[in-house]
C-alpha cells in the first residue's frame, strides 16, 4: 500500500467513526431527555450517562424540562 492510499484509507475510517460518533450522541441525548421526561433524578441520569451534569442541565433547559421546584431560586 502506498502513503497515498493509506491516507485515504486512514480519512476514510476517521470520516466514519466521526459520523458513528455524532449517531452515539444523538441518541445519548435523546436517552437523556427521555429520562428525565420520565421523572428520573437529573443526579442519576448524569451518572449513568457520557455528559457533565452542567450539560444535562443545558439539555434539560433548552427542552423545555423544568427542575424541582424545591431547587428554583
Amino acid at each position: 500500500m502506498d502513503i497515498e492510499q493509506a491516507l485515504d484509507e486512514a480519512t476514510q475510517q476517521y470520516r466514519q467513526t466521526a459520523e458513528a460518533h455524532e449517531e452515539a450522541r444523538k441518541a445519548a441525548i435523546s436517552a437523556v431527555l427521555e429520562a428525565l421526561r420520565g421523572g428520573m433524578k437529573p443526579t442519576a441520569v448524569t451518572k449513568r450517562s457520557p455528559f457533565t451534569a452542567a450539560y444535562v442541565r443545558r439539555l434539560a433547559r433548552k427542552s423545555g424540562i423544568e427542575g424541582d421546584p424545591r431547587y428554583q431560586r
